[in-house]
């Protein structure tokens, strides 16, 4: 399938660069009916939803996974996306050709110099797309804090923020912002967005409603990030992530849609792992392991009704996977309309609802 089938204009200033405060004050394109598009809040949610519908989150919790370190005078800004061991990590990396197998990584911030560090890393092999391999020079049980200490949160690259010599990292909040508020187990390195528009006054209302959830974990890698640069679908390569659905997760979900109730996905993460873990009747099996599910428009999902999401860019595996949900006309038409609404556009900015018409 053609990548440029999946393009459209777009205007870059509706880019967000911080989320809506409150979070489920963000505004939410409803297109949970056939032919319909109608312009809500996020705080609408329980409005939609049905008694007895079960809504499917990616609990992950986001690691501080980019860190700004150098090699004497040249400077690099490392993104870590997968773990392969304790210490050592997969990891893309800004100057990479600055960098050659063995040199050592000092990282700092805009309040540890490079002088007074105490954390760094060894460059083990460079993979050309695939990124650097690096290995900390640290006990494994102290790698979690010295991230914290370091690290910052692994925003997208069209969200922008200075370097830490400029000293304006406080004008953010994104340690909590880029952070669901149900974010429970560590290991991602991008957040699962969609949910990012929960408060508990919306759990509130939909547990007052009779709307059942269900959590999942899919520890989200940068690779979502990644832009498809060729011209073929079929020659893309989607990165691993590494995911788990319990049984008593799959009990519920399964119960449920024997009883015809809905299945609703939070985004984008929680519809692949559902759907790596379902057979081709649509029922849904224990998962613990590694996913790289590619989703296309002809595919025909097993587990879902409906979905929860962002807005995505032209021409990403994010947008192919909505399209393959509601249909590419459709999808293309509801993100013209949302462009002349003026909906603030990807990770931290507005939600849809989106009925799957392309079930098995």
């Amino acid at each position: 399938m053609q990548v440029d089938i999946f393009d459209f204009d777009f205007d870059r200033s509706l880019i967000a660069d911080k989320p809506a405060d409150p979070r489920d004050s963000s505004r939410l394109l409803d297109l949970s009916e056939d032919g319909v598009i109608t312009d809500r809040h996020f705080y609408d949610l329980p409005d939609i939803l049905r008694p007895g519908d079960v809504l499917v989150f990616n609990d992950t919790k986001v690691i501080p996974a980019r860190l700004y370190g150098c090699r004497g005078k040249a400077l690099v800004e490392v993104t870590l996306y997968h773990p392969v061991d304790g210490l050592s990590w997969m990891s893309f990396i800004k100057n990479a050709k600055r960098l050659h197998e063995g040199d050592t990584v000092t990282f700092y911030t805009d309040t540890i110099s490079p002088a007074e560090s105490d954390f760094t890393a060894q460059v083990i092999a460079k993979h050309g797309e695939d990124g650097v391999e690096l290995r900390f020079n640290c006990e494994a049980s102290a790698l979690g804090h010295l991230l914290e200490k370091y690290g910052s949160m692994p925003l997208p690259p069209y969200i922008k923020r200075e370097k830490p010599s400029s000293g304006l990292w406080s004008k953010y909040n994104d340690k909590e912002d880029y952070q669901t508020v149900y974010a429970r187990h560590e290991g991602a390195v991008a957040a699962p967005t969609a949910g990012l528009h929960f408060t508990d006054r919306v759990f509130a209302a939909l547990e007052q409603k009779g709307i059942q959830k269900v959590f999942l974990t899919l520890h989200v890698g940068a690779g979502t990030f990644l832009p498809v640069k060729v011209a073929d679908t079929e020659d893309h390569k989607m990165h691993a992530e590494y995911g788990i659905i319990t049984p008593e997760a799959c009990d519920i979900i399964n119960r449920a849609k024997q009883e015809g109730r809905r299945i609703i996905a939070v985004g984008t993460t929680s519809l692949r792992l559902l759907e790596s873990a379902a057979d081709d009747h649509g029922v849904l099996h224990p998962f613990t392991g590694e996913t790289d599910i590619f989703i296309t428009p002809g595919y025909k999902f097993k587990t879902i009704d409906l979905m929860i999401t962002n807005f995505h860019l032209p021409k990403s595996t994010l947008f192919m996977l909505v399209c393959a949900v509601a249909g590419t006309e459709r999808m293309k038409q509801a993100y013209q309309h949302a462009m002349n609404e003026r909906y603030r556009f990807y990770s931290y900015g507005d939600s849809s609802i989106i009925k799957c018409v392309n079930k098995i």
